[in-house]
């Protein structure tokens, strides 16, 4: 017995050398990045570039999986389950980790017990953009002619309780609005029911609507920030439109399985953070309407465990369901 419990002791000790060594030569090879949304989505726009610079930081390739699906359960759940040794990561975002145990009671994860935070990326603002052929040329002329045609105005929207979504109940909530809602696998398939005159509007990051505003194929309305975007500075905000605070957006950051290695969690949040000073990629953000964060893994935690309140509210107050 005596020796057992020698043994076990020495264990102890030994586990957090063997961590320790452990993150001090990682990498030693790909790490894959999961991202749980389909191709083509706001989500793409910021975190391609940075998972491209990251990994030439740390020497070995990031593989960038889109995994979408329920909701991201897909693939927070591959990630909640990984082996906790920093080559399987999570690509966080609101709908998945802050929206997720309101919608979703029984998920198959916990987004604050299993999952070590690394760092928030960005914050990105959300856009409201229409299709080019709507009438409606602003935010007055849509609330206007949806209060004229009750269930008529289509606003597409990128899955259950995206940013998008939650974005569009704020407004038809406070506003009274009888609109019809349809829902696709994301802000892509989304974007391209837009451009195929299959819904009317759509709320979503800058990003994916750029390509398409210079050809003219859609228009933008607003953008749900305090303060005009760099990348539109004619564009008004929606307080400028006559709705006074309303403010709304996404954020991306990147999460680990629970019980990671703090050597290895720390590593890749310092390696993140310089690469998110990198010229190129600042650049890039203010493209896309997006800021760069960079902040540490307690005060992204924090941020999580507030917004997880914050939207509880919400999805309550709508009543929205899966």
């Amino acid at each position: 017995m005596t020796q057992a419990i020698a043994l076990a002791a020495l264990l102890t000790l030994a586990l957090p050398a063997l961590a320790f060594a452990q993150a001090g030569s990682y990498p030693t090879k790909p790490i894959r990045l999961l991202v749980p949304f389909a191709p083509g989505g706001g989500a793409d726009v910021i975190a391609r570039p940075v998972a491209q610079k990251l990994s030439e930081r740390l020497g070995h390739s990031i593989i960038y999986e889109n995994r979408g699906g329920a909701g991201g359960v897909l693939a927070g759940e591959t990630v909640a389950r990984a082996n906790p040794d920093g080559y399987t990561l999570l690509l966080g975002a609101v709908s998945v980790i802050t929206v997720t145990p309101t919608l979703m009671p029984k998920t198959p994860f916990d987004p604050v017990r299993d999952f070590a935070p690394i760092t928030k990326i960005a914050n990105v603002p959300t856009l409201l953009a229409a299709r080019s052929a709507f009438g409606p040329r602003t935010l007055k002329e849509i609330v206007d002619y949806t209060k004229r045609n009750p269930g008529k105005l289509t606003w597409a929207l990128s899955g259950i309780g995206s940013a998008g979504h939650l974005a569009m109940e704020l407004f038809r909530m406070n506003l009274g609005l009888d609109l019809v809602q349809v829902f696709y696998k994301g802000a892509g398939p989304g974007t391209v029911a837009l451009l195929s005159n299959e819904a009317d509007i759509m709320f979503a990051n800058p990003g994916v609507f750029m390509p398409h505003i210079k050809t003219g194929r859609l228009r933008p309305i607003a953008v749900a920030n305090l303060t005009r975007i760099a990348v539109m500075p004619d564009l008004p905000t929606f307080s400028e439109m006559g709705y006074a605070g309303y403010e709304n957006g996404s954020w991306y950051g990147l999460l680990a399985p629970a019980r990671t290695p703090a050597a290895i969690v720390n590593r890749l949040r310092e390696d993140t953070v310089k690469v998110l000073s990198d010229p190129e990629i600042l650049a890039g953000f203010t493209r896309d309407g997006g800021s760069a964060v960079g902040n540490t893994p307690q005060a992204f935690g924090q941020e999580i465990r507030d917004d997880i309140v914050k939207w509880a509210k919400v999805i309550k107050a709508a009543n929205i369901k899966l």
